[in-house]
């Protein structure tokens, strides 16, 4: 193997590897009970397809078996340690007169020990693999509940470019229509020149809109595949995305605090986590305490001298007492104290930014919730406008500005319109992860009110 780049400026170039093994075929892009709805893809199996394929799913789940295996061989603390063994020698003797004797000796053993009891060396370090377990287990529902957000953002960003193309294009055909209207009245002399240029910078505006949106509906696409743990070129397609009721969560930011407080993943992992390094004290404390062991040795031996085979076996019982170690159990338990009141203080700083993310999420449902509200009020105002402003130019008293003002005016209310729904549904699935209650099928358990003009206290 090169050791590095032969100069400064040079890449260091890997050697040809002969012994790697030769790739393994690609596993199935998308799962087979999903392949025959690849084109017609709901959130649910989006979702579905995420939590399979997401590598931090995958990452979390065997850190959490692996501490559900740490925790299972802590527990044979409790049971002897039984060990099987067989010796032999063979021993080769001369003497002066030139001879030589050799003798053989050996035969199977088996030896025992058990930890009869401690002052809590053994029960805490079980205790703290036990928390760790939970921890993990706790950590790994929290990453599902983040797969399931990062998920369902990309899906709306998604979604929601798809429909503001939508809108767009509606847009551009209008442009166009103004355009044919504005040439028409400049060939009837009703109309400038300055007129028709201003009908086609709106077009050319609208134009621009539409091949930018496209673009961003590529991309979202692409992030989409990317949080279902797909490549980002993966030919797919997402079923319709039935209406949606907006509203405002009926519980109280107090209440849903609470329910935070009692069920966020992380929150019981960091608590866990403050158990196990509580354990842990009680482990290196035990380890300046006695000890009670027994041990005992079976065993037959066999040899080629006249004493012929025999059978020896052994019992021992003894007390450990730890008298000095160099103060190094000392600082051990100082350590272990000085870490459990840092993860005890962990804790309080996880449940702290629990209750702050919550009480933002709330809010900002809420506000996203009065936003869809004004929108509404707002599309129905630009509609009218531009109604009228297109009636007055027709009939020659109104001027192309006012025209061409109203229709860019309902062009924004129709892209505030779907924004303001899109950002509503986010803000609905971070306060739904914010809690801890977010389903793995994407779905949201809270209570919500349909009328999104009133504001709960």
């Amino acid at each position: 193997v090169a050791g590095t780049s032969p100069a400064p400026n040079a890449a260091w170039a890997p050697p040809a590897r002969h012994d790697s093994a030769p790739p393994r075929a690609a596993a199935p892009a998308v799962p087979a009970d999903l392949q025959p709805r690849v084109k017609d893809l709901t959130l649910v199996e989006i979702v579905d397809i995420a939590l399979r394929n997401n590598p931090t799913t995958q990452i979390s789940w065997q850190n959490a078996r692996a501490a559900a295996a740490a925790y299972g061989s802590t527990k044979g603390q409790y049971y002897p340690t039984i060990d099987l063994g067989v010796s032999g020698t063979r021993t080769t003797t001369s003497s002066d007169t030139g001879g030589t004797k050799t003798k053989y000796a050996g035969g199977p053993t088996a030896s025992l020990s058990w930890l009869l009891f401690d002052l809590g060396g053994r029960s805490g370090s079980i205790a703290a693999a036990r928390e760790g377990l939970l921890a993990a287990d706790w950590t790994h529902n929290g990453v599902i509940q983040d797969v399931v957000l990062q998920v369902q953002t990309a899906y709306f960003n998604y979604v929601a470019n798809r429909a503001l193309l939508d809108a767009q294009q509606l847009t551009l055909r209008e442009a166009k229509t103004n355009l044919d209207v504005t040439e028409e009245r400049h060939r009837q002399g009703l109309s400038t020149i300055a007129d028709v240029l201003q009908a086609k910078t709106q077009l050319s505006q609208a134009e621009l809109a539409t091949e930018t949106t496209e673009g961003a509906i590529h991309i979202t696409r692409g992030a989409l595949a990317n949080a279902m743990g797909l490549p980002a070129n993966l030919p797919y397609e997402i079923a319709s995305f039935p209406p949606l009721q907006v509203g405002v969560v009926t519980d109280s930011v107090d209440t849903l605090i609470a329910r935070a407080v009692r069920v966020r993943p992380e929150l019981a992992a960091s608590r866990a986590e403050a158990e196990a390094a509580a354990a842990r004290v009680t482990q290196v404390r035990g380890a300046r305490l006695p000890s009670l062991q027994l041990g005992a040795t079976l065993g037959q031996s066999y040899a080629n001298v006249l004493a012929g085979p025999g059978t020896f076996y052994t019992v021992n019982l003894g007390l450990r007492i730890p008298f000095f170690s160099g103060f190094s159990r000392e600082y051990n338990q100082s350590e272990a104290e000085a870490l459990a009141k840092a993860a005890t203080a962990r804790t309080e700083q996880t449940r702290q930014l629990v209750v702050l993310e919550v009480f933002s999420s709330y809010y900002a449902l809420q506000t996203a919730a009065r936003r869809v509200h004004t929108a509404d009020d707002l599309l129905a105002s630009a509609t009218q406008s531009d109604q009228v402003a297109l009636g007055r130019y027709k009939a020659g008293v109104g001027s192309i500005l006012d025209l061409l003002t109203a229709q860019s005016a309902l062009a924004d209310a129709r892209a505030q319109w779907i924004e303001t729904r899109w950002v509503w549904r986010t803000a609905l699935s971070h306060l739904a992860h914010d809690i801890g209650v977010l389903d793995v099928r994407g779905e949201s358990p809270l209570r919500i009110t349909a009328d999104s003009s009133v504001s709960p206290r």
